[in-house]
């Protein structure tokens, strides 16, 4: 009697923990419903509809500090993730049959796009809850089953079989970069995962000694729209990451 009442404590605080859990996702995406748009036009990857904010949104000019989550970096399209985005679509080789990881997936566009290319399994991390939130309505908007989201900061810890690693916009900061560099090398190292970076030139990138170790896969011309709500960057830029520079294909 002891132990089934036991158990039957555990399986009620599991019950209670995962209607919490919902009750938090069902407010976040009532939220994000009242405060986002519906995007398919106007970038890199019409075929795509994503949830982000638009001029017609509240928090496009609200002030930052009535934000009630962490920054939101899922309800923008940045440019070299649209450029990851559509050099997938444009290939989906690259991503048919991997096990694929979109590190700092935002609002999830190259994480679905290899899904949308046969990837046998896509995981997007981000470490905002609320990002992981949105990728999976933005999964449902383009006709996919939710895909897994994990909201734990994965680099440097020990690296999983992934056969290859999408990142988008993530060379932003100096010591993020760092941090990249020498977690891309042991992925890399230790399962042989293929690494694609996208980014629009932005100065932490260009001037990071990673672009040494770069191959250059596509680079795509931003819309109009794009330019402007990104300090008039013109073009954005795919690139194989590669230690040794050597067996490129």
């Amino acid at each position: 009697m002891r132990q089934g009442s036991e158990g039957g404590c555990e399986t009620s605080l599991e019950f209670l923990l995962q209607l919490q859990c919902f009750e938090s996702d069902s407010h976040i995406r009532r939220f994000i419903v009242e405060n986002t748009e519906i995007v398919g036009e106007q970038n890199l990857t019409p075929e795509i509809k994503l949830r982000l904010f638009t001029p017609n949104c509240r928090f496009w000019h609200a002030r930052p500090e009535l934000w009630p989550f962490s920054d939101p970096f899922w309800a923008i399209y940045w440019p070299g993730g649209q450029a990851l985005t559509r050099y997938l679509l444009n290939n989906p080789v690259v991503s048919r049959g991997k096990r694929v990881l979109d590190l700092g997936s935002g609002c999830g566009a190259s994480a679905i796009a290899a899904k949308l290319c046969g990837a046998a399994c896509v995981v997007a991390n981000d470490i905002d809850t609320v990002a992981a939130v949105a990728t999976r309505m933005n999964c449902e908007l383009n006709g996919l089953e939710p895909l897994v989201c994990v909201t734990d900061n994965l680099i440097g810890l020990e690296p999983e079989g992934y056969d290859l690693i999408l990142l988008g916009d993530m060379f932003y900061e100096e010591a993020l970069a760092d941090s990249l560099h020498s977690w891309l090398d042991r992925c890399i190292k230790t399962h042989g995962t293929q690494v694609l970076i996208g980014d629009p030139g932005r100065a932490q990138f260009e001037g990071h000694t990673i672009k040494t170790l770069l191959h250059q896969l596509a680079q795509f011309e931003l819309p109009q729209s794009v330019r402007e709500e990104n300090y008039g960057l013109t073009c954005s830029t795919v690139w194989r990451y590669h230690p040794e520079l050597t067996g490129i294909v």
